[in-house]
């Protein structure tokens, strides 16, 4: 009824078999065969050698991008030219001469909301470029016809102007989340392209045309040495994904500053080099810290998620910026600085 007990004899031909086994599956336990235990130096991630930890964020380094040279150079002569347009735009400016330099902003304006509208993509774009351009002209007459011209009918035109594209979205069925995530950019765009006419505001003020043109030349000459720097020296990197070096920002804001130091030497009162380097500083460090995020921006579309904006349009985004950003700042200084 019970097996029987083994015997002496059957407990050492039973331990030799064992033995025997054992040595035979030592081999391929050693090249990682039946699940035996892998060897230490082979099981660490990609093969690493002893003593080395696999880097976490290997797979997801971000790649260095190139500078272009030449496309820096080029985006520091669109930026010294759009510079030297203004300022001559702003010398034509006068009590009974206001239209030539409206002419000149309207211009600036038509590339901003081209070019701002082609690089942010906004939903129903046509809607949103046309809506852009009709509030530069709204905002560029009031500027220049209105008896007493102030930012608060260019502040109701942006409104209005907002108001107006998005109606229109909804009006075309987009999406609530579509138009809400979307409104971002509208209001960018809408109240970049009105921000230029600003500087026909201030040309009616007793010293605002030097204002500006103090303003103007910080900022030029900042985005002209930034670009140029990038060109030759574009290092130390800010940022992997972005083409800038801290250099370039550096010399530029400086520069600029000391450009309107020198300017401010030479116009008459209350201008003087400490307050021409204030404003210049204020401007050029704007119009430098503004390109440089667009660039930030412009590099977060660069992903594979993304499609890649027109090409001029993205090169031209970063100088139109920076200098509407000077109206408001040059504005602001000669009301509670200069006055």
């Amino acid at each position: 009824m019970f097996p029987s007990m083994p015997t002496d004899g059957d407990r050492d031909n039973w331990d030799e078999d064992v033995s025997r086994e054992i040595a035979r599956s030592a081999p391929r336990a050693a090249s990682g065969v039946y699940g035996a235990v892998p060897d230490e130096s082979t099981s660490r991630a990609g093969g690493y050698a002893d003593g080395e930890e696999p880097d976490e964020d290997h797979e997801t380094e971000i790649p260095l991008v190139p500078v272009r040279r030449p496309l820096s150079v080029a985006i520091a002569g669109f930026s010294g030219l759009l510079g030297i347009a203004l300022i001559l735009g702003a010398q034509t400016s006068g009590p009974d001469s206001r239209w030539p330099y409206a002419i000149v902003l309207f211009g600036v304006q038509l590339l901003f909301a081209l070019a701002w509208t082609m690089a942010m993509r906004p939903p129903v774009p046509l809607l949103v470029a046309g809506v852009a351009v009709l509030a530069a002209l709204v905002s560029d007459f009031l500027a220049a016809s209105a008896r007493e011209a102030g930012l608060l009918q260019l502040l109701l035109v942006a409104v209005v102007g907002v108001v107006v594209i998005v109606g229109g979205q909804f009006a075309f069925r987009l999406d609530r989340l579509r138009v809400r995530d979307a409104l971002t950019s509208t209001v960018l765009i809408t109240g970049g392209v009105i921000t230029p006419a600003v500087f026909l505001v201030l040309s009616r003020e007793p010293v605002g045309t030097q204002a500006q043109m103090v303003g103007l030349a910080a900022a030029g000459v900042g985005l002209l040495v930034a670009r140029l720097v990038d060109a030759v020296f574009p290092k130390p990197r800010i940022a992997p994904q972005v083409p800038r070096g801290a250099t370039g920002i550096i010399l530029g804001a400086m520069l600029g500053t000391l450009a309107a130091a020198q300017l401010g030497s030479f116009l008459v009162q209350p201008f003087t080099p400490a307050r021409g380097a204030v404003l210049g500083l204020v401007a050029a460090g704007a119009a430098v810290l503004v390109d440089l995020a667009i660039n930030f921006t412009e590099a977060g579309r660069d992903w594979p998620d993304e499609a890649p904006t027109f090409w001029l349009a993205r090169h031209m985004q970063g100088p139109l910026g920076a200098f509407a950003a000077v109206a408001p700042v040059a504005y602001a200084l000669n009301a509670f600085f200069l006055t």
